[in-house]
């Protein structure tokens, strides 16, 4: 088949960054995010924390193609250091919960 291989979803190549940045060059305090290896699990993640955020003026994902698996985040936003905060919030959501299931996991749950 010309199926790629499953591995080629989740292994980011060696040489490439899992995350880049380009900032617009039309609109002001806006930027694109492509996270590389990931699907809409992580774009909508990413989109609605940057929804809570009142500086942030949009903010959307997507894929470019079904069988290039990475994601472009959009956003644009009253000031550019809420992007660094919205994903320090993020990050931390994260490690919170993956504290709660280690927690769990040796309760034995």
């Amino acid at each position: 088949m010309n199926a790629p291989d499953r591995y080629e979803r989740f292994v980011v190549p060696e040489g490439t960054k899992k995350v880049s940045f380009e900032k617009d060059t039309k609109i002001m305090n806006a930027a694109s995010f492509t996270i590389e290896r990931e699907d809409h699990t992580v774009g909508n993640i990413l989109r609605m924390q940057l929804h809570r955020d009142p500086n942030v003026l949009f903010a959307g994902y997507k894929l470019p193609h079904p069988l290039q698996y990475k994601v472009i985040v959009r956003a644009y936003t009253q000031a550019i250091n809420d992007l660094d905060k919205e994903l320090e919030n993020l990050k931390q959501a994260f490690e919170d919960e993956k504290n709660r299931h280690e927690e769990r996991m040796k309760q034995g749950y």
